[in-house]
């Protein structure tokens, strides 16, 4: 990947910020000490921005103009961080569900072709009547019977 190709690297300057969004450079500076938008330093001190950070600018800036303090801009922010957290951890739930849904599925499957060739024909695979899945609960931790989330 090129430099110029990461959207993290931060290398524009307050002043160019300031131009490509026609806003005052005093108003970055107060995004940075408000804790809005924290721009990487140079080594020499100065700020520097991304094209990540300065998408967040603009959109800061918007908001702004909507008459949005600096504080709420912050914690609008921070909000959508963690709306974007949680989308992305219920999709990992999701995906996991469906996969052990498939799992679910395919052992089914597997215990309803062993019980059509009759008894023994899975051999010791634990699939016979009493010791399927279903009776095994979570882990194959025998939950058979003990009421809700195998507890009893």
């Amino acid at each position: 990947m090129l430099p110029f190709d990461d959207e993290n690297l931060p290398i524009f300057t307050v002043g160019q910020v300031a131009q490509m969004l026609e806003v005052q450079q005093a108003f970055l500076r107060r995004l940075d000490e408000f804790g809005v938008v924290c721009p990487s330093r140079s080594a020499g001190g100065q700020r520097r921005y991304s094209r990540t950070e300065v998408t967040v600018v603009r959109y800061v800036a918007q908001l702004a103009d909507e008459g949005m303090t600096l504080a709420a801009i912050r914690r609008v922010l921070e909000l959508e961080h963690q709306v974007a957290r949680l989308v992305a951890e219920r999709d990992a739930l999701l995906d996991a569900l469906a996969e052990r849904d498939r799992m679910l599925l395919a052992l089914t499957r597997l215990e309803s072709q062993g019980a059509a060739a009759g008894p023994g024909a899975l051999g010791d695979a634990g699939l016979r009547a009493g010791q399927g899945p279903a009776s095994q609960g979570p882990a194959g931790h025998g939950s058979a019977g003990r009421g809700p989330a195998g507890r009893g």
